[in-house]
């Protein structure tokens, strides 16, 4: 068996900090719910010791970042844990956004509102959508 300071010699994870080809793997590793080992071609399917550490670390950093800006306390200090302005904050107008929240402003209020979802489409497919009522309608 090897030993696990090989895989982890600055601390259970610290690649991830590192390697955004590491982080971007695991992601999909994730998403599609197979070990590293076979995302990498070398394996099975079968998780091993080390792609359960993998994805357990990846776990771990994914649960460091803050839920509102995404950012880590590490992004914010430097090696002598002094602050430093790592990020700037800017404005950015997203349209889609815009289109959202200006509908959510026509669901009612109370139970005819309940559930109600507000979803972007393409407008061809909306076009298309209007075409085919239309059509039955007739």
């Amino acid at each position: 068996m090897e030993h696990p300071e090989r895989h982890h010699p600055h601390g259970r994870g610290k690649r991830l900090t590192t390697d955004d080809r590491l982080r971007n793997e695991l992601a999909l590793c994730r998403e599609y719910r197979i070990p590293h080992s076979q995302f990498r071609g070398v394996g099975d399917g079968t998780w091993t010791e080390r792609d359960r550490a993998k994805a357990l670390a990846y776990e771990e950093w994914m649960r460091s970042a803050c839920p509102q800006c995404g950012t880590r306390e590490s992004d914010w200090v430097d090696d002598e844990g002094e602050y430093t302005d790592a990020y700037v904050a800017v404005s950015h107008k997203c349209f889609g956004c815009e289109e959202i929240a200006a509908k959510q402003g026509e669901i009612p209020e109370g139970k005819a509102g309940a559930g109600m979802k507000v979803l972007l489409l393409p407008t061809s497919v909306h076009a298309a959508q209007q075409l085919l009522e239309e059509l039955t309608a007739r």
